[in-house]
């Protein structure tokens, strides 16, 4: 009767299906970790190299990035040379050829997206920090944001198919909550469209296209190159002239040049975050834009 029971329970055992191995998941961005986890739920671990409240353009390298990327199934990257300046000597440590540019776990999320700003000329480092193949911010148009997901889950498809099921109905529920939010986006913004705005870097192009909001002028003289004294008061002069009402601004920049522009022209200073995490109530890709949105309706009414 033992030796039965016993030959049963080791059956049974065996008959059990085993706890599917999560996907690791490495992303540059904040954004396409949050967008991973929401189309890969429990079958994934998504983290992100740099935070949303850091300067995408600008990551310090860590030991603890190549024992990431040395454990990662997939490696998700903003692409258009936005991690040049730090990923690939990462990627040369972490001896991982799964997630390499030519490996079965790599992705560019700029693949298929809607990418402005593409230069006509040369790009030299005269013109200050411009991205050969186009403004890399595009996943602050959630249009683009619903193309990245998918593309995320077919490649989640294509290295755990057992999961693609789960990964479709991921990518269902969070599309049609997409589609909502844009809704309500669009409900809330539809009396400022043509808003005339500066912002401080060019992170915003997709983000104002999509909202219809007009970017007339930086506070950056050039990408990445810190306002000037002739620049800060070509600026002054073009906010006057336009009644330019609002500075959108980063969170990860100094707010000391914004202010004082702000002082001289009357306008507000807004500060957003470009990236999940960026402020903790901006938790996930929609709740990124439901904050931001909030922002800046909320300036305009005061501005009124």
């Amino acid at each position: 009767m033992n030796a039965v029971l016993l030959v049963s329970s080791f059956l049974l055992l065996f008959s059990l299906p085993a706890e599917a191995k999560k996907l690791k998941v490495v992303t540059t961005l904040s954004d396409l970790a949050s967008l991973a986890q929401t189309i890969g739920g429990d079958r994934v671990d998504a983290e992100s190299i740099a935070k949303g409240y850091q300067d995408p353009h600008f990551v310090e390298p860590k030991p603890s990035f190549v024992l990431k990327l040395h454990d990662a199934d997939v490696l998700i990257v903003a692409g258009l040379e936005l991690e040049i300046g730090y990923l690939p000597p990462l990627l040369d440590q972490s001896r991982n050829e799964r997630i390499r540019p030519t490996g079965a776990g790599y992705l560019d999320a700029s693949t298929g997206c809607e990418i402005l700003e593409k230069p006509t000329t040369a790009v030299t480092r005269a013109m200050g920090d411009v991205h050969p193949f186009g403004n890399p911010h595009y996943w602050l148009d959630p249009r683009n944001g619903r193309v990245v997901a998918r593309a995320i889950a077919a490649k989640l498809s294509a290295l755990d198919p057992a999961g693609a099921d789960l990964f479709q109905k991921n990518l269902a529920g969070f599309e049609a909550r997409l589609a909502e939010a844009e809704k309500r986006w669009q409900q809330k913004l539809a009396g400022y469209a043509g808003t005339k705005v500066v912002t401080y870097h060019a992170s915003w192009p997709n983000f104002a296209k999509y909202f219809k909001l007009d970017v007339v002028g930086y506070l950056e003289p050039k990408p990445g190159i810190p306002p000037t004294p002739q620049h800060k008061l070509e600026i002054i002069n073009l906010m006057r002239e336009q009644k330019v009402p609002l500075i959108l601004m980063e969170v990860y920049f100094d707010r000391k040049d914004p202010d004082f522009v702000a002082s001289k022209t009357g306008a507000e200073v807004v500060m957003m975050p470009p990236s999940v995490g960026g402020e903790p109530a901006a938790k996930d890709y929609i709740s990124l834009f439901d904050f931001d949105v909030d922002r800046i309706v909320a300036a305009l009414q005061r501005k009124k």
